[in-house]
């Protein structure tokens, strides 16, 4: 097994660019099964989830080219519905979470569908109800092996429809217009999720010749179109990694420079950090931050401590709330930490509190943060990363703490972090892989 072995207490400088966005990156690898035509990616991200979603692709009969590191070539000209019925597709397809993204498309040009129960992070439950009653609505028919927890979707005759969302899912929103863009008729999606990842998918799809409105709504109007064509798309930069770099450089006191960030495309995330205490100024397109020795979080206007929750888009995301424990242990002031959305993504907590942090897990869902002022260092530890926002906090204390911590499973944090211990140490960071057996193994 492969580990993460951190020398901590290094200050950190230099610039660092973050990757393509990975959550936009699966909904428009996905998009190319609309098109028989060539469709050009670039700004892809090199990292596990991602790569398996091509390999899928490639398996189905869609022909990938690599122009280079970030950019390909997709055509899907002759897909072979056959191989959703073979061994491989079920292994495959069972892996990857983003597997799911592929029924979209395939519904609304083909007509048919199958996809295996979706692995990913260990997070709580993650409900994949908003897909499959979107498809039903258009006219999808779902049939579920339990044995071989398989799902085969029959979808000969997709007709636009009225769909409330129960819930604003970024990846349900996606792959319900991906059905849509070529259903007979006109389909209205209310509250759809407008995550800026959604909106790149519904600019690329018109540029493809779809006929999505409200783009940037909560209500989306999709006029369905015969067919589609090719386009070339620049995926947007990951915004979780920018979070995560800002609150890198709080927490180490460290001078870092983020390129290239999108900044308009951030929403709300740089006012959080704000919150926080974390000075930073934007320069042209960059995000540059300067050595803090120390960061004091707000409190609401009446005196009251400051609350930081998840919530749909334009909300906060909750892929940052991890990060946002893990930077409140060092500052000075209180924050409650409130993640609504899944259930078991606080439970890493016990390492921060074991590294030294002062964290009082209230449930499940909420955690009170007093923050140490950086009094004292957090001290390395050896832990195990349980997925991937998780791993890159436990990373960023690792990286902040006084002597050596060693993180296990870092294949977690991989999943969505492209080459992250080669660009740390370009910003001169202690951090080595090496070969390790977990605690307990």
């Amino acid at each position: 097994m492969n580990a993460f072995e951190i020398i901590g207490g290094k200050k950190l400088k230099g610039e660092i660019q973050p990757q393509g966005a990975k959550n936009e990156a699966l909904q428009i690898i996905a998009a190319v099964l609309l098109t028989d035509q060539k469709v050009t990616i670039s700004n892809i991200p090199d990292i596990k989830d991602v790569n398996k979603l091509i390999e899928l692709l490639s398996d189905m009969g869609v022909v990938v080219e690599r122009l280079s590191k970030d950019t390909y070539t997709f055509e899907a000209k002759n897909i072979d519905l056959k191989f959703f019925l073979s061994d491989s597709f079920k292994a495959k397809g069972g892996g990857l979470r983003g597997s799911i993204m592929i029924v979209g498309p395939l519904l609304g040009r083909f007509g048919t569908a199958a996809i295996p129960k979706p692995g990913g992070d260990k997070i709580g439950r993650r409900r994949l109800d908003t897909h499959f009653l979107g498809f039903e609505k258009l006219g999808a028919k779902f049939i579920y092996d339990s044995k071989m927890e398989f799902f085969n979707v029959d979808a000969t005759n997709l007709k636009g429809t009225y769909i409330l969302l129960d819930e604003a899912s970024v990846t349900g929103t996606a792959n319900i217009v991906m059905a849509a863009v070529l259903a007979k008729g006109t389909t209205t999606i209310y509250n759809a999720a407008c995550e800026p990842y959604l909106q790149q998918l519904c600019k690329m799809l018109n540029r493809m010749g779809a006929k999505i409105s409200g783009i940037g709504s909560n209500l989306l109007t999709i006029e369905g179109v015969e067919k589609l064509g090719g386009t070339a798309h620049r995926m947007l930069p990951d915004m979780i990694e920018i979070g995560s770099f800002i609150g890198l450089a709080a927490m180490t006191g460290s001078e870092i420079t983020i390129k290239n960030v999108c900044y308009q495309e951030l929403g709300i995330i740089p006012e959080v950090f704000r919150k926080l205490g974390i000075k930073f100024e934007l320069k042209g397109d960059d995000i540059y931050i300067p050595s803090q020795k120390h960061y004091v979080i707000e409190s609401f206007i009446d005196g009251s401590m400051l609350t930081i929750a998840d919530a749909p888009w334009p909300g906060f995301t909750p892929d940052l709330l991890s990060i946002v424990l893990v930077v409140a242990t060092q500052a000075r002031g209180n924050v409650l930490i409130h993640q609504k959305m899944f259930e078991s993504r606080l439970f890493f907590v016990d390492k921060l509190i074991d590294m030294g942090a002062q964290i009082i897990l209230c449930d499940p869902h909420r955690a009170t943060v007093n923050g140490i002022d950086k009094k004292y260092r957090l001290r390395g530890i050896s832990m195990t990363s349980p997925d991937i926002r998780a791993g890159v906090s436990l990373l960023i204390a690792a990286l902040s703490a006084e002597g050596k911590s060693t993180i296990f499973n870092i294949e977690q944090i991989e999943r969505g972090y492209q080459d992250i211990d080669i660009r740390l140490r370009a910003l001169g960071a202690q951090i080595k892989r090496v070969e390790a057996s977990a605690p307990g193994h």
